[in-house]
């Protein structure tokens, strides 16, 4: 399959707009933390001989927590129903109890 045929899932698209949102968080985050230099942090990646390593690694481990936070969080959100006006939680039924009213109506 190719990419572009991939995007017309319905399941895929959602997964990669939220893996782009989780990217830019990211690399908004890295971007903060390297403006406001907390624990000098800018300054020890610089310092280093290879700074692009560092900027790197950081980049990818804030990349897989957002990336995977916002696509599990699209994912979650996939089987809430609209709100029907009442409180929370009080619309939800435990499965025991849908097993006994399905056999009580037979």
């Amino acid at each position: 399959m190719q990419i572009p045929s991939l995007l017309r899932i319905p399941l895929f698209r959602l997964l990669a707009i939220n893996l782009a949102i989780g990217a830019c968080a990211a690399a908004l985050l890295v971007g903060g933390l390297l403006w406001l230099n907390p624990g000098h942090l800018r300054e020890m990646i610089f310092a280093d001989r290879a700074p692009g390593i560092a900027l790197l690694l950081l980049l990818a481990s804030f990349l897989i927590t957002f990336g995977s936070a916002a696509m599990g969080s699209a994912i979650m959100a996939q089987g809430r129903k609209t709100d029907s006006g009442k409180g929370g939680g009080h619309g939800s039924r435990l499965a025991v109890q849908e097993v006994a009213q399905r056999t009580r109506a037979q």
